[in-house]
């Protein structure tokens, strides 16, 4: 789904052509715009390319001895997960600026607006990709509530109390999603405030506590370096996240 509906965003905008009004400077036309765009636009790569919970969760599922650890497989299987999230978002992202400059939409479908039916196909693709990865995003979640539901407050497990915990939050995020529309300051909040210090600093600091390597070696430089970068990474993008949602919901109308 995912190189579906990318390939149809970059292939139809390499069919349009370039727009005759095109502008490849900056969004906004302040020095301080500028900059809070740039901390939202690394905030946006920071969610992009982060890693996740579930990770975990398919490497322990594996085998492992310890003549062949699963982290051999895992290794492998993460980076053509890279180079594929890589082959859908970079012609998207290089070719739709190409095509449209600086007045691309955050959804490039709608910058696109024709061929509808092509557009609606794509969308489809999308709505399709969503229903599965939801299911895989959302499972840590769903252990934690049921958790919650069954040790703490006592409930029966049942195929009924699943059933109702999970369509109740499915149904909340619907709500929310609906409700507050911020999809580009969203993207940038959360990459920087969740995932960047989920996937680029707390790893580290993970592995300094457990495997304490010598002082000032390059494992130690490298570790201190990725956790200075991560934590600036993680300020900083959820300041321009938060400052996108602000500036657009000044304009917004509720379930308009």
């Amino acid at each position: 789904m995912s190189l579906s509906y990318s390939t149809i965003a970059w292939g139809a905008s390499l069919n349009r052509g370039v727009k005759p009004d095109v502008q490849y400077g900056y969004k906004s036309k302040t020095t301080a715009g500028t900059v809070f765009n740039f901390f939202d636009s690394l905030g946006s790569i920071a969610f992009a390319y982060a890693g996740h919970n579930v990770v975990l969760e398919i490497q322990a599922t594996m085998p492992s001895t310890p003549e062949k650890p699963s982290k051999g497989p895992m290794w492998k299987g993460v980076i053509a997960a890279y180079v594929a999230v890589a082959i859908c978002y970079f012609p998207v992202a290089l070719i739709g600026y190409w095509i449209f400059g600086n007045k691309v939409d955050e959804n490039i479908f709608k910058s696109l607006e024709k061929p509808w039916w092509l557009i609606a196909m794509a969308n489809l693709f999308v709505v399709v990709h969503l229903i599965g990865s939801y299911q895989i995003y959302t499972m840590p979640v769903f252990d934690m509530i049921e958790y919650l539901l069954i040790k703490i407050l006592k409930f029966k497990p049942s195929w009924m109390l699943r059933s109702v915990s999970r369509n109740i939050y499915v149904a909340f995020t619907m709500f929310i999603g609906i409700t507050l529309p911020f999809f580009g300051g969203l993207l940038g909040f959360f990459g920087g405030f969740a995932f960047a210090s989920t996937t680029y600093f707390l790893p580290c600091i993970i592995w300094l506590a457990i495997y304490k390597p010598r002082k000032f070696s390059l494992s130690w430089f490298t570790n201190w370096i990725c956790i200075v970068l991560g934590v600036i990474l993680m300020i900083v993008a959820s300041i321009g996240g938060l400052r996108q949602i602000i500036v657009k919901a000044k304009n917004y109308e509720f379930y308009s």
